[in-house]
């Protein structure tokens, strides 16, 4: 065999240099750790963190600041975490998107825990009897699932935690108090190193979050959307950033209107009292002190389903008095069309932080609950947990999703108009006022005529809201309609009305409806709903200039026949009326969807002169005239 040439040689040492650069090169890739990945502004599933089997689940008990249960030791919040391997083989530090619910241990659903409203109005209720145990599950290996399947693959870590009492979490329900604020707080603050971590409810073995980079935000609906806005509003250092989707920022909003007894809508006859009954899935042990303390104690003397008054215990839980601590990103997300979490729970918040941190809200018109869309959420966690600079803060401040448009299929990505702010900078306050002819259709118009005198309705129960605004004559509401649209007419933030009235008895429900007519059949909703809202004339002496009501003063019996007047508002709205609708207001007095429900027969007086509502229109006035022709 003869020797290789020198050529060959020389061919054949390249090519190995080559093939080693080659190798050298892929074993570096090899041993490169793996690290989140931003396209666009968005956190990208990494391959590396996908792999469910891999990710690293512990569970653990957080102490907090409080003894809810006055046992003389503080509490512990049952916690779970779920992060990439890399946490623990790379040396990763990632931030973490934290969940808090008090309905992850299982609830009292199918159980009667509602009171009876069927019952005159400023007595003492009938007693409310039936409170249902909650299965208790001392085995559970976790707190939940949720948001692990989203959020790990991309390069955070998730995080949930049971409320005092429920779950595996010890302490008493509070429902809104203040452990449900500093609960979550205690969480952020052991994710930061400043709290401590147990691995069992009574032990002293600790827990660190050296993973963590100490940055945290938080997202969740309805009740555990309402835990992050209480855990923002202490002030909590590492908290960046939450998403709340449909929060309850006051119980008292929730459970009462403007010094009036008003249900959540779906839950005619819930209170806080049952809803504490909901959601008692602690360990069976405590619950008898709790129910000592909580919901035959502070909540039977301070709820008073009498008079409905605000008063200090609502003032406890009402998460507005504490929103100038909120120092994070907020992206406020509700639906205008939720009558269980009404909107106004969002936008009264909204309001209150708005030029002091980056805000943004998302609003859509269906019903309770509804995310932003991902890539929205994405870029907010993003942005303000990883630091990357994708501009979402300097968008757009609002983005709604628009009703539907009759005979246009149905968007089913939901895709939000963006505006710049909400509500809309160019709605306009416009005064309407009333015209006689209610118990048929009296007028609303811009324009004031004077001597239209007064008009009467009986109240009634047994007919519903859709029916008494389908009804072409009814004794049992006034309703007062404008010209018919000729071009759409869009309306943004909150109406105002102001009503004189006069009462038969000492106490009345007064409910306010702003409607589309004729009213479309079907489910109420966009097609044949505005808005509405609900007071208690009782009240009136409070019930002066509209907004936020928070009032301590006491409502007074009526005098029968002596005439009041009221201004409040009715629930935040952003909606489009459509050519060929009239606008209506439409007067009632018990809502038999959401008030106690007296006996019929109580007649409500209003002076047509002094009633008027005032509605945000965009483009104002003269956009109603063009959308009217000129009427």
């Amino acid at each position: 065999m003869k020797p290789p040439s020198l050529l060959s040689q020389k061919t054949t040492i390249l090519v190995a240099a080559i093939l080693a650069m080659f190798t050298t090169t892929i074993d570096a890739q090899q041993v490169l750790p793996a690290s989140p990945v931003f396209v666009e502004g968005q956190a990208q599933i990494v391959p590396a963190f996908a792999n469910s089997t891999e990710w690293i689940r512990e569970n653990l008990w957080v102490e907090v600041e409080f003894d809810s249960d006055h046992d003389g030791k503080r509490d512990r919040m049952h916690v779970d975490v779920t992060r990439q391997m890399q946490t623990r083989t790379e040396g990763l530090r990632v931030p973490v998107i934290y969940e808090s619910y008090p309905y992850f241990a299982g609830t009292a659903n199918g159980q009667s825990i509602m009171w009876d409203v069927r019952h005159e109005l400023g007595i003492a209720p009938p007693p409310r009897t039936s409170h249902p145990a909650i299965a208790f599950n001392p085995n559970r290996k976790n707190v939940s699932n949720s948001l692990v399947e989203m959020w790990v693959p991309r390069g955070f870590a998730v995080v949930h935690s049971e409320a005092p009492g429920t779950g595996l979490s010890n302490g008493s329900p509070t429902v809104g108090g203040t452990p449900e604020r500093l609960a979550p707080k205690a969480v952020i603050d052991w994710l930061n190193g400043r709290a401590k971590g147990f691995t069992t409810i009574e032990g002293q073995i600790e827990v660190k979050a050296t993973w963590c980079t100490g940055k945290v935000g938080m997202t969740g609906t309805s009740y555990n959307g309402t835990i992050p806005v209480a855990a923002a509003t202490t002030g909590v250092k590492g908290l960046e950033a939450i998403i709340p989707v449909a929060p309850n920022t006051s119980y008292y909003h929730y459970y009462r209107s403007n010094g009036l007894v008003r249900h959540p809508g779906g839950w005619l006859g819930e209170d806080i009292d049952s809803l504490y009954d909901f959601i008692n899935s602690g360990n069976p042990a405590g619950r008898e002190t709790a129910n000592s303390l909580y919901r035959d104690g502070e909540f039977a003397k301070g709820q008073d389903r009498q008079t409905g008054d605000y008063n200090s215990f609502w003032g406890t839980r009402d998460l507005l008095r504490y929103a100038k601590n909120i120092k994070c990103a907020v992206l406020m997300a509700h639906a205008f069309n939720d009558w269980n979490v009404v909107p106004e729970h969002s936008v009264r918040i909204s309001q209150a932080i708005k030029g002091r941190v980056p805000l943004v809200q998302y609003f859509h018109q269906g019903g309770h609950g509804g995310d932003p869309p991902f890539e929205l959420m994405n870029k907010w966690f993003t942005r303000f947990l990883y630091g990357q600079q994708n501009d979402i803060e300097n968008g757009p401040k609002a983005y709604i999703v628009r009703e539907r448009v009759p005979g246009v299929p149905r968007n089913p990505a939901q895709v939000p108009t963006a505006y710049a702010d909400y509500p809309n900078p160019e709605a306009l306050p416009v005064t309407f006022f009333l015209s006689r002819g209610g118990k048929t259709m009296g007028g609303l118009a811009p324009t004031k005529s004077v001597g239209q005198g007064q008009e009467e309705l009986v109240d009634d129960v047994a007919f519903d809201a859709s029916a008494l605004a389908r009804s072409a004559d009814s004794p049992n509401r006034l309703i007062y309609a404008t010209p018919e649209l000729i071009a759409p007419l869009h309306m943004s933030g909150t109406s105002r009305v102001t009503i004189r009235l006069a009462s038969s008895v000492a106490a009345a429900n007064l409910s306010v409806y702003l409607v589309q007519l004729p009213w479309a059949n079907g489910p109420i909703g966009t097609a044949n709903l505005i808005t509405r809202g609900w007071a208690d004339p009782q009240n009136a002496k409070a019930l002066v200039r509209g907004g936020d009501y928070h009032s301590l003063d006491h409502g007074t019996p009526l005098i029968p026949g002596k005439f009041v007047n009221m201004t409040f508002d009715l629930q935040p709205d952003d909606q489009i009326i459509p050519a060929g609708k009239r606008i209506g207001l439409m007067i009632l007095s018990s809502d038999r969807d959401f008030t106690l429900w007296p006996s019929t027969g109580t007649k409500l007086t209003i002076e047509l002169d002094a009633t008027r509502i005032t509605l945000p229109i965009v483009g104002g006035v003269d956009a109603f005239k063009l959308a009217v022709g000129g009427k």
